[in-house]
């Protein structure tokens, strides 16, 4: 794995890192790193009253919840050299109700009826009331009017991963279904108690359709997509040179650039807070936010949809389907979008349509990804992890031999099972993936279909100086020389050779019969 290099020191003193903090109050007393966020906060609460967010987990929602907290509450004190000390009205405060579904996991219906019973009651208590109603709505409902009447302020409502419920269950449809129709009747209050709403932010991870979810919560303003709010969460590139400018020396910027910016939301691309926070922490480069959360529902999911893994950095998909989620649809890039694991490249609009190519954010995520794909094949990790830092070696030592054997290994790894069930399997699209996976596990500058002016290369691979270029053929049985005489025949190499650098042709073979590596042929030019 990639560590950082040195650079210059700083001159500014370094301050707390705010690991695992989600607490204004906690990061401003405790003297810690704060990115400001408060003018975008002013901004949207003098925009309108009803706001939903997506962002991925561990992406700093909760924190800017906070922030809204304590706008609304007049915490003035918190707020001293930041946005918000002279942009935010001071004189009024406005009672606020804060329901989060971030803790723990609620398994059942029932789970969710006791956390809402717990929050609902400390929520009465602290404004001195008593419940007057058993369920949930209603107590909700009477909440909001009584804290209201009593306050003699209309009140703010903010909810915390307001879809977590769903999710811990998504693969459980009946129960997540279940779990989805009460939430329903809960926020349905928000459309009832409108009169006595101030203001209203809800935040998840997954953008859950408004039918199944929201129904007649019509003003509803989403801001997932408004390239005006692509970086009210994480970290820009400028917050990372200015705000945390102590933590740099010692790291390499265009390294740390490289492994955790990139998320976009048709605006300014960000870093995921959680990553480099612990990057700062641990002064190494390693998939820190891939690893609290082990995607095994999207890795299932990926493998058994025979998702053609080198096209998930080249999707396109319109903005009404990567919005559409629901718990009996749920469309792959939808979910790899919400989740994190895919963002947006590129834009094309016309007059009420928009077309988005999505793309890994950054390294971590292509790496880290690509190597749970490769785990969910054999069900093997440590053996995966071992031979993907085998891949590196060999790479470097220039070992083609080595590199045979490690791809034929890994192709008899896999069970006959798999390819019953899998119609790609035995298919050059599928041994392409495979290559893919490896390669892209590593982190590495890859270049599928590597378009030159007379054909297209299979996959090209940049490393340390070198470049591959791999042709893929599926035979009958024995290898025929066909994959190699195609790149030469083609010209291929032509493209790269103005580099000045070691250029390897590479041909590889698949046989239907045996399932795995037949042929494998390299020459090298320039060398």
């Amino acid at each position: 794995m990639p560590q950082p290099k040195q650079t210059a020191q700083a001159t500014l003193p370094r301050r707390k890192l705010p690991l695992g903090i989600q607490t204004l109050a906690k990061i401003r007393e405790d003297n810690c790193y704060y990115v400001d966020k408060t003018g975008m906060a002013i901004k949207l609460v003098a925009s309108g009253s009803y706001y939903f967010l997506s962002r991925p987990r561990r992406f700093g929602k909760s924190l800017f919840l906070d922030t809204l907290k304590e706008l609304f509450e007049g915490n003035q004190k918190l707020f001293t050299g930041l946005a918000a000390e002279l942009g935010w009205d001071w004189s009024v405060k406005y009672p606020v109700l804060r329901i989060s579904f971030g803790a723990g996991v609620l398994g059942s219906v029932a789970d969710l009826g006791q956390s809402l019973h717990q929050q609902l009651t400390s929520l009465e208590r602290a404004h001195g009331l008593q419940a007057e109603y058993p369920d949930a709505r209603s107590r909700f409902k009477e909440l909001i009017r009584r804290v209201a009447e009593q306050t003699g302020q209309r009140v703010v409502v903010l909810v915390d991963e307001y879809d977590k419920p769903i999710l811990d269950r998504i693969e459980q449809s009946d129960i997540a279904t279940q779990i989805r129709e009460v939430l329903k009747d809960l926020y349905s209050v928000l459309k009832d108690s409108d009169a006595h709403l101030k203001f209203v932010f809800l935040t998840g991870v997954s953008k859950f359709s408004k039918v199944s979810l929201f129904s007649g919560l019509n003003n509803l303003t989403d801001i997932t997509l408004d390239a005006r709010y692509s970086d009210i969460c994480g970290y820009t590139d400028a917050d990372v040179d200015n705000v945390f400018a102590p933590e740099l020396p010692g790291l390499d910027r265009q390294l740390i650039r490289d492994w955790y910016n990139g998320y976009n939301w048709l605006g300014t691309s960000v870093y995921n807070p959680f990553g480099l926070l612990q990057l700062f922490d641990q002064r190494k480069i390693k998939p820190y936010w891939f690893e609290t959360g082990t995607p095994t529902f999207l890795i299932k999911m990926l493998l058994q949809r025979q998702q053609f893994t080198p096209d998930l950095e080249r999707i396109v998909a319109s903005e009404a389907l990567l919005s559409t989620f629901d718990v009996d649809n749920i469309p792959v890039e939808a979910l790899l979008f919400q989740a994190g694991y895919l963002t947006i490249k590129d834009v094309w609009e016309t007059p009420g349509q928009m077309e988005i190519t999505l793309k890994y954010p950054n390294l971590e995520v292509q790496s880290a990804l690509n190597k749970s794909l490769l785990q969910g094949l054999t069900q093997e990790a440590s053996r995966t992890g071992m031979q993907v830092s085998r891949l590196y070696r060999l790479l470097q030592a220039q070992d083609f031999a080595g590199l045979k054997d490690l791809f034929h290994a890994f192709y008899a790894s896999i069970a006959n099972d798999w390819y019953r069930k899998n119609e790609l399997a035995g298919f050059e699209g599928y041994d392409v993936s495979i290559f893919y996976c490896y390669f892209a596990a590593l982190g590495l500058d890859l270049r599928l279909e590597d378009p030159t002016n007379v054909g297209r290369i299979d996959l090209t691979l940049l490393f340390n100086g070198q470049v591959f270029l791999f042709e893929f053929k599926v035979v009958e049985l024995a290898p025929k020389g066909q994959a190699l005489q195609q790149i030469k025949d083609m010209g291929y190499a032509h493209k790269y050779q103005a580099r000045g650098e070691p250029v390897h042709l590479i041909g590889v073979e698949f046989s239907k019969a045996s399932r795995n590596i037949v042929g494998f042929e390299v020459e090298t030019l320039g060398s």
